[in-house]
């Protein structure tokens, strides 16, 4: 109080308006913590008011990753299952998607979800044949005729048995979204038969199935991370890739890479994969809001892809792509045969699925 203030009635006032001031004050004081907290997991989003700040606040953010752009379908997928997790827990989760590759590889990925330094991502089959032997089954060529088929397989009980088997490595397959047919893109010559590919030298996934499919066929066969993979077609250090339709588009592989033969050679899932520590921190309620939102996610972006496949392709041949239609597939499939001779130990589940799919 200053020391010639004449009056008692405004030295009260003074006194009252500095504790109204000390109270609020305080107030934010406490809440420091959590808005230091929220402003830290969502940067791009400040809060307009008081309640969604506290929404914010509330929320478990989970950290998704993918190695594609965001016009890919994965995106597609990721979007869908945020936007379901976050509806049906009623905020309580919140999922952040980070495409782009900027939380790595997927194998990079799958190694950060095993000891839990990254909450879950969207990953393609190849890599899982590192996780779990059993997945290299779906990754065989020529196994699916259509997508009808792998639909069948892959949401039944087959499909859940060999997501199971990531547990033991730490991993958590909630469902399968997809890849698609993968295809084969080139920049030397048209392929119509295997005899065609002899010599060329071909980026593929980091997989043993698909390094013995396609070394059967005469290729020069180079596993490698989608990332150095686009910079090894732009310099020519590799002629060709194989991908379905959507990467092939969205990628613009009409840059670098002349012709395309659709030889649906394999169907190439893509896991909705989560931590297992992570999935198994929650509640059984809440593991099975994550686990349909998932599916539906993956059933939505199938069907997305499904939509997108005819405009993808003549855009592809605007661009100045040739495309091989109706290549010899009996001389592929002839071709891969030692492939099913090699891996003898999944023999067991090939007659299974084969089981499934006369069934239908």
């Amino acid at each position: 109080m200053k020391k010639h203030v004449k009056f008692v009635a405004l030295a009260l006032s003074a006194v009252m308006l500095m504790g109204l001031t000390g109270c609020g004050a305080s107030n934010e004081d406490s809440k420091t913590p959590d808005t230091t907290k929220a402003a830290e997991e969502n940067t791009t989003a400040p809060a307009t008011n008081d309640t969604t700040a506290a929404a914010s606040t509330d929320a478990t953010v989970l950290k998704l990753g993918t190695t594609v752009n965001e016009q890919d379908s994965f995106q597609v997928a990721a979007e869908k299952f945020a936007e379901l997790v976050e509806e049906r827990t009623n905020g309580a989760y919140k999922i952040d998607i980070y495409p782009n590759g900027t939380l790595g590889g997927e194998r990079d990925m799958l190694e950060s979800m095993q000891i839990g330094t990254l909450d879950m991502g969207i990953i393609t089959s190849g890599p899982f044949i590192n996780f779990s032997s059993a997945m290299g089954v779906l990754d065989m060529p020529y196994l699916f005729a259509n997508n009808e088929q792998a639909y069948a397989v892959l949401d039944g009980e087959i499909g859940r048995e060999l997501l199971d088997t990531l547990e033991d490595s730490g991993l958590k397959g909630l469902a399968y979204a997809e890849r698609g047919f993968r295809n084969l893109t080139n920049s030397k010559k048209p392929i119509q038969s295997a005899a065609d590919l002899d010599g060329l030298k071909i980026r593929i996934m980091e997989n043993d199935v698909y390094t013995a499919s396609f070394e059967a066929m005469g290729v020069n066969a180079n596993p490698m991370a989608w990332a150095d993979a686009l910079t090894a077609l732009q310099q020519g250090t590799v002629d060709g890739q194989e991908n379905p339709i959507n990467v092939i588009y969205s990628y613009s592989l009409w840059e670098s890479q002349k012709y395309v033969t659709l030889d649906r050679h394999s169907y190439s899932t893509a896991i909705i994969t989560m931590s297992a520590d992570v999935f198994n921190s929650l509640d059984a309620d809440t593991q099975k809001i994550f686990l349909d939102a998932a599916q539906e996610a993956a059933e939505f972006e199938r069907a997305w892809v499904a939509d997108q496949e005819s405009t993808q392709l003549q855009a592809m041949k605007d661009n100045g792509m040739e495309v091989i239609e109706t290549p010899d597939l009996d001389s592929f499939k002839q071709a891969v045969q030692p492939v099913y001779e090699k891996y003898a130990e999944y023999a067991d589940y090939v007659t299974r699925i084969q089981e499934v799919i006369a069934g239908m």
